[in-house]
């Protein structure tokens, strides 16, 4: 799969949708629910079925990342949802604590 940062894709289960943040080395599969994600001008006439267990569901603004191939989304659009890389789950990305003010 070629991800590009600034490349947009879309879930085929969900109303889910993302641009890579940062792309990552070593990706043979991308997916939303099960099924792969595809790029944000294919049409999709009709939701496929959410895979059982992959219905975590994605958060709008949320980043998520993939340790292992260093990819990271983030979502531009909620869905119900979860993201996987070659079968490992993506999860979001921890918010970095702020200074202190003191």
């Amino acid at each position: 799969m070629d991800l590009k940062p600034g490349a947009r894709l879309k879930s085929a289960v969900c109303s889910a949708e993302f641009v890579v943040v940062r792309a990552g080395t070593g990706i043979d599969e991308l997916s939303c629910g099960g099924a792969p994600l595809v790029a944000q001008d294919v049409t999709i006439e009709a939701y496929a079925a959410i895979a059982a267990g992959l219905d975590g569901g994605v958060g709008l603004g949320k980043r998520y990342l993939d340790e292992t191939s260093g990819l990271e989304l983030l979502a531009s659009k909620a869905g119900l949802g979860s993201l996987t890389v070659d079968g490992r789950r993506m999860a979001p990305k921890e918010a970095k604590p702020l200074p202190s003010s003191d």
